[in-house]
């Protein structure tokens, strides 16, 4: 299964990623992860990007699309994947397309997770202080929840019209956010 998972920075997309995926057999890709990663090592990426991200930014679409399109080319993505944090932008939509109908596939859902912004940035908060994310001020989130709205969430209503759109409600308990998701999902095979 080929899916991705939307939902503003803090939904809870990338605990709900990993669930998903272990139970359907397929990796979690998650940009940021990659990311804080190439930060982490100091790779060139990393050096390229950190600035970029301290401040609340998004990284270019260019530079993202080359690191997914080479990420879906490993062995473990053959079968599906599901992405966590791309696309962002429609230019990404497009570009993700192209990676896809290249080797003949399709996506087969987006699940957006829908929840509150407070309730969001109150976690945010709290997952700064136990993980120690220096990125995640307040006023960084609300920065990141203001772009997420302003160039993402319209990408909800393009998955919309082409009938790809799963909407799940993201508060609550992590298993019943989990359950409500894959229960959601379109039944292949």
């Amino acid at each position: 299964m080929r899916l991705i998972i939307l939902g503003p920075p803090g939904a809870g997309k990338g605990t709900q990623a990993a669930r998903i995926a272990d139970r359907l057999g397929i990796p979690a890709i998650s940009t940021g992860d990659i990311f804080r990663a190439n930060i982490k090592d100091q790779t060139e990426l990393g050096q390229r990007v950190q600035g970029i991200l301290a401040s609340g930014g998004y990284v270019p679409d260019e530079v993202t699309n080359e690191i997914v399109a080479d990420r879906l080319t490993w062995d473990d993505a053959t079968d599906g994947f599901l992405l966590d944090g791309y696309p962002r932008t429609a230019g990404q939509v497009d570009a993700l397309d192209a990676m896809l109908a290249q080797h003949g596939h399709a996506l087969d859902a987006v699940l957006e997770l829908e929840v509150d912004e407070d309730a969001i940035v109150e976690r945010l908060l709290k997952r700064a202080e136990t993980e120690g994310r220096a990125d995640d001020t307040e006023e960084v989130i609300r920065e990141r929840q203001a772009i997420y709205r302003k160039e993402t969430a319209p990408l909800a209503e393009h998955y919309g019209l082409v009938g790809l759109l799963v909407k799940v409600d993201g508060m609550g308990a992590v298993d019943a956010v989990t359950d409500r998701v894959i229960a959601a999902l379109p039944q292949h095979g």
